[in-house]
């Protein structure tokens, strides 16, 4: 038997929840992670990398 269609708005909570949990990983990659960072901007990692601590 095939699954019968349900609206958005009628589905149960939990529903709901599973189906924007699926919409949310189509990406297959974290797209924050592929941002190019900003040369100008200060950054404070790279900064004080290799500083030594006594």
């Amino acid at each position: 038997m095939a699954e019968r269609f349900i609206p958005y708005e009628k589905m149960s909570k939990k529903q709901r929840r599973s189906v924007d949990a699926k919409r949310r990983n189509l990406w297959g990659t974290d797209p924050c992670t592929r941002v190019v960072p900003n040369g100008k901007a200060y950054t404070r990692k790279v900064k004080h990398k290799n500083r030594e601590v006594i």
